[in-house]
């Protein structure tokens, strides 16, 4: 098991439409700060199943570190997903879940700017949490705009409300329903936010409303760096499942070698050129922080401190961070004889 996975109980259940529950979590006092998050943040939720054992899902936090006592997450069904029905129609009050330490980079760069959040659907859970702590930690206005299939299927409608109410002249709220204005289009969403592109935007959603609301805003002008994409999709691979610790091949005396800064400690190790940096060091014995292997979560970030590397791919790093040195360990390959890198950010 992931040495990152903890069993926690659930506090309280609380049905926020007749397809979405808020799962809150009771984190005991021992692994406070194991489970500390920024906002925008996700967990990864292990989930039973008969015929694999489990599956890893990744569910954004809706909580705020700035003004939630627990932090908490929503799961929405979806049509034949089995990790979200499971959850909704089995987890109760004392259910206990294992789940990993809280990841992404899906977090606001600072809670003191103006910010424009586009969401649609369950896309919401992130931006809640980037909102409220804008809100109640920072000095920045909101604009959201959220999109949904009708009224009743919009999550968070209440604490929307109680938000609006309490910073009148900090958030503005745009509704965008299918039943009402038929599908987002650019066109229509570029209206609602064509105020507002001079802000960092945060946009999550299911992939037709990114691309729209990602069309609109480059339509008006809104260059890529300041566009902060979450998505969502099922991981190829079960992080609560230990990978085999064997030697990974290749190794040879005279080959690539990486010194490694971690969790206060450095090491060295030899670096075949065709072995990700990660399953080097996992085989190694290291716990190295991990999620989804596949670039998307951005769990492996490290920095490049000296030599040269290069990323398989890269779906979660701006260029802004590559230019910082940064690199994800589960898609980088060696390109100089010695490599120094450090996972203390």
């Amino acid at each position: 098991m992931n040495a990152r996975a903890h069993d926690l109980r659930i506090f309280e259940v609380v049905k926020e439409t007749a397809e979405a529950v808020t799962l809150i979590f009771d984190v005991p006092d021992e692994l406070t700060d194991r489970f500390g998050y920024a906002p925008g943040q996700f967990l990864t939720v292990r989930v039973p199943s008969d015929r694999d054992g489990s599956v890893a899902r990744c569910y954004s936090l809706c909580s705020s570190p700035h003004c939630d006592e627990r932090m908490a997450v929503t799961v929405k069904r979806t049509p034949d997903g089995y990790a979200s029905n499971w959850i909704c129609d089995n987890v109760a009050v004392d259910s206990v879940l294992t789940v990993l330490e809280p990841s992404g980079a899906f977090v606001p760069r600072s809670l003191g700017d103006d910010v424009l959040l586009c969401a649609a659907g369950s896309g919401i859970t992130p931006i809640m949490s980037i909102a409220k702590s804008v809100l109640v930690a920072g000095a920045g206005h909101v604009t959201l705009v959220y999109a949904n299939r009708d009224s009743d299927s919009v999550i968070f409608d209440r604490q929307l409300r109680e938000l609006a109410e309490k910073f009148p002249a900090r958030l503005h709220v745009a509704h965008w329903l299918v039943e009402h204005r038929g599908m987002p289009t650019a066109a229509g969403i570029a209206e609602l936010v064509a105020p507002y592109t001079g802000r960092e935007v945060y946009l999550c959603g299911p992939a037709a409303f990114a691309a729209a609301t990602t069309d609109a805003l480059r339509g008006l002008g809104v260059s890529a760096d300041r566009i902060h994409l979450e998505e969502y999709r099922s991981l190829d691979s079960n992080p609560f499942v230990a990978p085999a610790a064997e030697p990974a091949p290749g190794g040879a005396a005279g080959g690539p070698v990486v010194h490694v800064e971690f969790d206060g400690d450095t090491y060295d190790f030899d670096w075949p050129d065709q072995t990700p940096l990660l399953d080097v060091l996992l085989a190694a014995g290291l716990d190295i922080p991990y999620v989804c292997r596949e670039s998307a979560c951005g769990t492996c970030v490290c920095s490049v401190k000296s030599g040269r590397t290069r990323m398989r791919q890269n779906e979660s790093l701006i260029d802004e961070e590559l230019e910082r040195g940064l690199t994800l360990a589960c898609q980088t390959l060696p390109e100089s004889d010695r490599v120094h890198v450090a996972f203390d950010q």
